[in-house]
């Protein structure tokens, strides 16, 4: 038995806080391997804590700056005391449960770890399968649950013993483990984009779990030409119209080890959102159809099966929507997440069938921005009440009152209230802070730090902070709103190049964008000035300005931008004759769009992973352009129909183990804009998947053809 005293190696929040949070110095060159070493400039981010049941203690993974892997860190409730409670020697932390109010299970390479608050050890408890992960401890405290080649697992605390749950995992026929999907046949897991896992029942008798199964989806090749010989790699991938995953919860009674799977309306085409136990056993059970009209809520009785409905919301303009739902405190009535007015608010209902229509919770004047949480009798939730820029955190005592403004510093804030309400974590960053966890009482008052991430590196460098602007659209009655970077310094007389991008919707935030916001930050000090758009499609404007993106990709979202390419070229210190555009993934395909319908706009534009082909999207993209079936002309939008439009520069970015939007349809239009005689330029990346950006090397060598690109055409001023 392994076993370390971390009371003897253990650090004071106190001592993190004297570091400075910015150090404004003499800033030397930056260069773009400052961005991509190892270790990275802005640290670890923290992950997401988890309170111990009695509110005292919240865990964490995370580690100072400069040092590798994830420590298990525990800090008391004020934020005053911050600990690494592991072993130094153990393996890198990746999942975290609390077995007790002072006991923390945490799962570390083949092991589970425990660590005794009150005893000061961090002890090797068991071993666990390979590839184990999910892990969740039963409620008595004595059991431990995980997932492992899609099925699950148990763990026996006090005879060390694993024992299989499930025979339901089937391997994936990818001979690659890396791209989205790159999913088993079969599994108990979310779905290709989002969904639960499994749930332990409040009496620890049952597990609620999540199976998707994908042998009904089309098989697609995503060629892997770095094997020795080419091979075909297949992987399970629906187009729009296309089956979808099936999608079932099922019931498992840990005693008998019997299965009873819910009977819920055609689990092909409805996503199963969350499912959530009440305390008293009964399931609640979130489901939307994968095109987003449909949203229902079913109640399953404790012992029973039999799905019962609880309320139904149908809109045939809804696209991408933000759901959730949670039990409320009283465990009769349900609180949910839904766009029934104007702005995105949090409902109540009976789930007695009592007929009652849903009543409003929160303030109907700005979103609601996450699923509640529920917490010693208050719903704690994220909105954008300030301005449509910040995220900020809210409380409401459903006992009443109205909701309030918890967290105040400018920027994003995602909420993570202690069990008992009284304390909140908060994750925060902003346009020149990585990251951190913070926490504060829950009534409010000033917020203590927990985490320092970044390296000295960052800390004492000065960051460009962002400009928030609006100004009209050009083509209707909105407002627009965009966020603009500029470079230090700017010199009377000057005009300077203007950079869109990374463009997409809901960008015009006051938050850490991982590498966008450091390749930006480059940019800026190269002598750009940056600008992001909230196009259409953006929360915070109405629903209205949401829901002209339904069946419109690349068109009046495009008009969005020509109105914010006005709005530069009005000031005198832009250059109208230097402006590009960029981005990845739809930002790829606003790129590329706006250089074939609108020439001339822009004048150099990267597209990197462009979808630009609607009949290659992906199954779940039906909640924005429907199915062929019912939309034909939508599909016919294809890019390579106004490939004779291209006058401008134009560089192509693509990973070729991109499967979500695949590496075939910019082929497809590369060899069409050939045929065409047009000059372009063509940077891909032979094992690079959809999330290049965060991917070593490759993120390093095409953020470097992005910036190249742009200084060869946009660097020097035109005559």
């Amino acid at each position: 038995m392994q076993q370390i005293s971390f009371w003897q190696t253990w650090v004071v929040a106190g001592l993190l806080m004297a570091m400075p949070a910015i150090v404004t110095s003499q800033d030397g060159e930056l260069t773009l391997d400052d961005l991509f070493a190892t270790p990275k400039l802005t640290g670890t981010t923290p992950s997401r804590p988890t309170w111990a049941p009695d509110s005292e203690h919240f865990a964490f993974s995370w580690s100072e700056p400069g040092n590798p892997g994830r420590g298990l860190w525990v800090s008391t409730s004020d934020g005053k005391d911050v600990r690494l409670c592991s072993d130094t020697a153990s393996a890198s932390v990746r999942d975290i449960a609390w077995a007790g109010a002072n006991i923390i299970v945490s799962l570390r390479g083949g092991h589970l770890w425990e660590t005794s608050l009150n005893q000061g050890e961090d002890i090797l408890l068991m071993p666990v399968e390979a590839g184990a992960h999910n892990l969740s401890v039963s409620p008595g405290g004595n059991q431990a649950a995980y997932i492992k080649d899609g099925d699950l697992w148990l763990a026996d605390f006090p005879s060390k013993q694993n024992r299989q749950l499930t025979e339901i995992g089937i391997a994936s026929l990818s001979s690659l483990t890396q791209g989205r999907y790159s999913r088993p046949e079969r599994e108990i897991g979310p779905g290709i984009w989002s969904g639960p896992t499994y749930k332990w029942s409040p009496d620890g008798k049952a597990i609620a779990f999540h199976v998707v199964d994908r042998r009904e989806m089309r098989k697609v090749p995503f060629p892997d030409y770095l094997a020795t010989e080419t091979h075909p790699n297949e992987v399970r991938r629906g187009y729009p119209g296309d089956p979808n995953e099936i999608r079932r919860v099922g019931l498992l009674d840990l005693e008998s080890g019997n299965i009873t799977y819910l009977d819920l309306p055609d689990p092909q085409a409805n996503q199963v959102i969350d499912f959530n136990w009440s305390p008293n056993g009964t399931l609640l059970v979130d489901i939307a159809s994968d095109d987003a009209v449909e949203r229902k809520l079913f109640v399953v009785a404790p012992g029973e099966s039999q799905v019962r409905e609880i309320w139904r919301g149908v809109r045939e303009s809804r696209m991408y929507t933000s759901f959730g739902s949670a039990w409320h405190p009283d465990g009769k009535q349900v609180v949910f997440l839904s766009d029934r007015g104007d702005r995105y608010g949090l409902y109540t209902i009976d789930a007695s069938p009592s007929g009652d229509r849903p009543q409003l919770l929160t303030d109907p004047s700005y979103d609601v921005l996450s699923a509640p949480s529920i917490a010693g009798g208050a719903l704690f939730y994220a909105g954008n009440g300030v301005n449509p820029y910040e995220q900020h955190v809210y409380r409401l005592d459903l006992s009443g009152g109205g909701p309030e403004q918890v967290t105040r510093l400018a920027g994003r804030n995602d909420g993570y209230p202690s069990p008992d309400g009284r304390h909140l974590v908060f994750m925060h960053s902003n346009d020149t802070s990585p990251p951190e966890l913070y926490v504060m009482s829950s009534e409010g008052g000033d917020a203590t730090r927990v985490t320092h991430s970044p390296l000295p590196a960052f800390t004492e460098r000065t960051w460009a902070a962002a400009e928030y602007v609006s100004f009209p659209s050009l083509v209707d009655d909105y407002t627009l709103h965009a966020r603009i970077l500029k470079p230090a310094n700017m010199q009377p007389g000057t005009k300077y190049p203007v950079l869109f991008g990374p463009v997409y919707s809901n960008t015009a935030r006051n938050r850490w964008a991982g590498n966008y916001s450091l390749v930006q930050q480059l940019l800026v000090r190269k002598g750009y000035i940056v600008v992001q758009v909230d196009s259409r499609g953006s929360n915070g404007y109405g629903r209205a300005f949401r829901e002209e993106f339904l069946l419109g990709f690349a068109g009046q979202d495009i008009e969005d931008y020509a109105s914010a390419v006005a709005y530069m070229e009005s000031l005198d210190y832009v250059d109208p004759d230097r402006i590009g555009i960029w981005g990845s993934s739809y930002g790829g395909t606003l790129s590329v769009y706006s250089l074939l319908m609108k020439p001339g706009l822009f004048q150099v534009g990267v597209a990197a992973a462009a979808a630009v082909d609607p009949a290659f999207f992906g199954t779940d993209d039906v909640a924005i352009v429907r199915r062929p079936q019912t939309h034909p002309e939508i599909f016919e939008r294809k890019a390579l129909h106004y490939a004779a439009n291209l006058e401008d520069k134009l560089l192509f970015i693509h990973g070729m183990q991109d499967q979500v939007v695949p590496f075939k349809t910019t082929a497809v239009l590369a060899e069409e804009l050939i045929k065409q005689g047009k000059d372009f330029d063509f940077a891909f990346a032979p094992g690079a998947t959809h999330a290049w950006s965060r991917e070593r090397h490759y993120n390093r060598y095409l953020f470097g053809k992005i910036i190249e690109y742009f200084d060869r055409h946009l660097g020097v001023p035109s005559e």
